[in-house]
């Protein structure tokens, strides 16, 4: 499995469709197995989701999201988890354990209101949820 997180200096980028970079990590047997750091070349919003399913990418790991680019994800095929914070390579790896925390619900600040329930991707079983499956608004 292929996963992605918008990155900047080791962390999490918080704005999906400003990041200038994403980390790609293959995921095997519940570990990280490779990883690389691609540039989005100023690619925007719907751009990015186009160039995460080229990469075959799978899952992305954020901060926030506009819905805009929620819908481009989910047209892709690409399941979502957002509002997650701090260190990209821990974010990956807590995927990978099935133990991320995340926000099904995570928006960009200047989208509207956000949403501070939590949810643990341990308790649900990774990929259960994704944007598809609640009301974002």
């Amino acid at each position: 499995m292929k996963i992605a997180v918008t990155y900047e200096n080791g962390k999490i980028f918080q704005h999906f469709g400003h990041t200038g970079q994403f980390k790609l990590y293959n995921v095997e047997g519940g570990a990280i197995v490779s990883s690389q750091v691609i540039d989005t070349n100023g690619s925007g919003h719907g751009a990015l989701a186009g160039l995460l399913a080229a990469q075959k990418v799978e899952v992305l790991i954020c901060g926030g999201i506009g819905g805009g680019a929620q819908a481009a994800l989910a047209q892709a095929g690409i399941r979502l988890f957002g509002g997650v914070q701090g260190d990209a390579d821990q974010a990956a790896a807590d995927f990978a354990a099935g133990v991320l925390a995340y926000d099904p619900n995570a928006k960009c600040g200047h989208h509207g209101h956000s949403h501070s329930e939590g949810h643990t991707c341990g308790a649900h079983g990774c990929g259960s949820h994704s944007c598809g499956e609640h009301s974002c608004h």
